[in-house]
């Protein structure tokens, strides 16, 4: 479809993925490896993955306004997450960031046909970065890309088929659907790096039957490298697993001709990336109209929707899993890169959106650690007791350091930055998702402190019961104060065979007293009990030796 044909013409398109990814310890490794930048950065050539100097700890001839206004958008604690703490002027060393960015930079362009038959749409890659934080095994993929002069329709598959990370089904001619028809990575001359395989559908099924885990697509893994699925057959330092649903959270830019011809049809579509109408069905909804009774009201901000201002008619959309702005292509400060709302988008509110998915990854990644804890738990091995022990001690020490690091109810005092990301974090659920896995790391830590107390409670009741009855032969041997075999003068071979015997008889005594000192306290407390008889009393004697289960 050409832009001509609709009425509407996206004029600038950029899109923006965001996926959340789990890593994995390297197996045979008992669950510690090196940091995974590390890992990446020690590749050398064998990786196409170089980490980025930014424009705050690199030349200072790079630092534009634009990054001067990102910084000074976020609150103080913010700053640090995003940026470390720079040199002080006492001659301090400068402290990085806990979040480290690394970037390919052998793929220009992708191909994207939108459905069989129609003509392919190649669209610039603007970057594709990796985003790796400290202390926690999340790794993020960002690709950004730009398109021009773009039919509305072609716009809103694009973000609707774009970032998939597999198929979901296939029709009945064998075509995968809800992703692209046909993806391939190319390179700056134009040459496939690798293509997507979502029509295979023998491939996925056959993976998903041997491994219980969806396959991923082979563009994206291919893009993803070296780092390979946990589920992959190939082997890799570094492996990831799925950590949300398998579409992308995206950002998105759209500039317009016109924003007011959009339909409110056209915007919920948008808003809820739910792809183009289909031929003849434009002005319909794609929900129920009682569905989307409030939808202005949860997921639009109008604050610049007026003929007033630098970018008249400018809306955000924002659904959690995507964060859309629209305005129009004829404003100079709506579609300028270095101080206007394209600038805005490529900074502020693509940090905002990636804290916010960020965090929920994290949560997501703490309960995934919590379930596994517990599923390879086997009270009867002991080893398997002291592996679960460590795990839930170590996600506990983790949480406290997510917390303290990297958890914020507030990112901005500015108006606009904070009520993109309140809505974000609303639509996300990022409240009550911390509070059930901040409840669920408590319990487990609370059980393993309770087990512990038992513990050393039981072991205090054996020691108690040994000392008492210890102190039976004690005293009695004791007693007159004076041996009770006159052997000082005998030979020393004699003394050693008698200590001997008697270091044998009392160990044995000691261990045999240990064996019995659970029966041995409760048989205590019955002699104990004033409201017991004396024969209730022998009979709790006689329990002493008499065997389990009889």
């Amino acid at each position: 479809m050409s832009a001509e044909s609709h009425p509407v013409c996206v004029r600038e398109l950029r899109q923006v993925l965001l996926w959340p990814l789990r890593l994995m310890p390297v197996r045979g490794s008992e669950g510690r490896h090196a940091k995974p930048w590390e890992v990446l950065a020690d590749m050398g050539e064998a990786s196409p993955w170089r980490e980025v100097v930014d424009e705050f700890t690199g030349d200072s001839q790079r630092f534009h306004e634009r990054h001067y206004n990102e910084f000074v958008t976020f609150l103080p604690y913010v700053q640090r997450f995003l940026y470390g703490e720079g040199r002080s002027q006492k001659g301090g060393s400068a402290t990085g960031s806990p979040m480290r960015v690394f970037r390919r930079s052998d793929v220009s362009a992708v191909r994207a046909v939108l459905h069989p038959g129609a003509a392919p749409i190649t669209l610039d890659i603007v970057h594709v970065d990796l985003y790796f934080f400290l202390d926690l095994d999340l790794v993020l993929l960002n690709v950004e890309v730009s398109a021009r002069d773009l039919a509305l329709p072609q716009a809103q598959e694009l973000l609707y088929r774009f970032g998939r990370g597999y198929p979901a089904s296939w029709d009945a001619d064998g075509h995968a659907q809800h992703c692209l028809f046909s993806a391939e990575w190319l390179d700056a001359a134009g040459q496939v790096l690798a293509q997507s395989d979502a029509n295979q559908r023998d491939l996925f099924m056959a993976h998903v039957s041997s491994h219980r885990a969806p396959r991923i697509a082979a563009h994206w893994a291919w893009l993803l490298e070296p780092l390979v699925s946990d589920h992959s057959e190939r082997s890799g330092p570094l492996r990831y697993r799925q950590i949300e649903y398998y579409r992308m959270p995206q950002l998105a830019f759209l500039a317009l001709d016109d924003p007011r011809a959009l339909s409110r049809s056209d915007f919920v579509r948008l808003g809820l990336v739910t792809g183009a109408a289909r031929p003849g069905d434009d002005a319909c909804l794609p929900y129920a109209e009682e569905h989307l009774a409030d939808f202005e009201k949860r997921f639009c901000y109008d604050r610049f929707w007026s003929s007033s201002g630098a970018a008249p008619y400018t809306r955000y959309l924002c659904s959690g899993h995507s964060l859309l702005v629209l305005g129009d292509a004829n404003s100079p400060f709506y579609v300028c890169r270095d101080r206007g709302v394209l600038a805005q988008f490529r900074h502020q509110h693509f940090l905002l959106f990636l804290i916010a998915h960020f965090q929920k990854a994290a949560l997501l990644m703490f309960s995934d650690r919590l379930a596994e804890a517990l599923k390879n738990l086997d009270i009867a091995d002991a080893a398997s007791v002291r592996r679960f022990k460590r795990t839930i001690r170590d996600s506990f020490a983790s949480f406290l350091r997510f917390t303290h690091r990297y958890w914020f109810h507030e990112v901005s005092e500015q108006a606009q930055v904070r009520a993109l990301f309140r809505l974000c974090a609303n639509h996300l659920g990022l409240d009550p998702l911390y509070t059930e896995v901040k409840e669920r790391i408590g319990e487990m830590n609370q059980y393993l402190d309770a087990d512990s107390l038992r513990r050393q409670a039981n072991t205090v009741v054996r020691l108690t019961v040994v000392t008492i009855f210890g102190l039976i032969g004690t005293v009695t041997t004791g007693f007159l104060g004076m041996n009770l075999l006159a052997e000082a003068d005998a030979p020393v071979g004699k003394k050693l065979g008698i200590f001997a015997v008697v270091f044998v008889l009392t160990t044995s005594l000691t261990v045999y007293t240990m064996v019995k000192s659970k029966r041995l306290s409760d048989f205590l407390d019955v002699l104990s009990d004033e409201r017991a008889s004396a024969w209730q009393k022998v009979k709790a004697l006689g329990l002493v030796w008499r065997r389990t289960g009889e």
